[in-house]
């Protein structure tokens, strides 16, 4: 049976590769203050952005919610948070990679993709807090333990080498990038010490890495449990911006010098 959906749309080349929707604020009677989370904070991240004149409201992506029987295409009912659609609708993607730089280990990916050898997992995380999977553990391909309070040298000379050893063992069609903002100093549920520079740099480096190869990338903004992550978040989209690795245009590029934006030109 032929499956009409309403969730695909065509995408201007004036619209930027950045999807947001202000349903992404979460507010309850302001309850949601009294959260660690910011859950507010891609809101802020968008605010900052058009204050620096780089968005407006037109060049902004927002995406259509999939309903049921859109998810029913590819999915059981048990088990319609699975995401291994990609690999179904896509046309030309067979191999993904997760770069999962959020302080804590990403166990849910891990426990979907245990056994599917197109996904290629790379994990950095705090080895002593939350969640200490040991079961999911055994999915992730690269797997990088921190110690409490390690500091940005450390961190940013173990991400870039363990990257580099990914994309050798599994050249990807396709990066999705979390980039979790909890690896900040002074947050207290992640329990590292990176400094706001130094996750502008991190992600100046896994763009630059994975660009350098002309994999697209997709990146989440997910854990970050301080007011200030809105900033530096807006802070590195920004960087990402002036250095060319993210824009509406399509230059060359290379691994040094990497002046592509975030997407591929679409395929005629």
């Amino acid at each position: 049976m032929l499956h009409t959906t309403q969730l695909y749309q065509h995408v201007p080349e004036t619209r930027w590769p950045i999807v947001y929707s202000p349903r992404y604020n979460i507010t309850f009677m302001g309850l949601e203050k009294l959260h660690p989370f910011d859950a507010g904070k891609w809101g802020k991240v968008i605010n900052f952005l058009k204050e620096e004149k780089l968005l407006s409201d037109s060049m902004l992506v927002e995406a259509r919610e999939a309903s049921e029987e859109d998810l029913l295409v590819v999915h059981t009912r048990r088990y319609l948070n699975e995401l291994k659609f990609l690999f179904e609708r896509v046309e030309g993607i067979s191999r993904a990679t997760i770069i999962d730089l959020d302080a804590h280990q990403g166990n849910g990916h891990e426990r979907d993709f245990m056994d599917d050898k197109r996904v290629y997992i790379m994990d950095v995380y705090n080895r002593h807090i939350y969640p200490g999977d040991r079961f999911a553990k055994q999915a992730i391909r690269r797997k990088v333990e921190l110690e409490w309070g390690t500091e940005d040298d450390e961190y940013l000379d173990k991400v870039e080498r363990n990257i580099e050893k990914s994309l050798q063992e599994h050249l990807p069609d396709v990066v999705v990038y979390n980039a979790g903002t909890d690896i900040l100093e002074g947050d207290r549920l992640g329990g590292l010490s990176i400094s706001p520079a130094g996750i502008v740099k991190r992600d100046e480096l896994v763009f630059r890495m994975v660009r350098g190869r002309h994999v697209p990338i997709l990146m989440v903004t997910s854990g970050g449990y301080q007011k200030r992550t809105a900033r530096i978040i807006a802070d590195s989209i920004l960087n990402l911006f002036g250095l060319g690795l993210i824009g509406p245009e399509s230059p060359s590029i290379s691994a040094q010098n990497s002046d592509t934006p975030l997407l591929p030109p679409a395929v005629p």
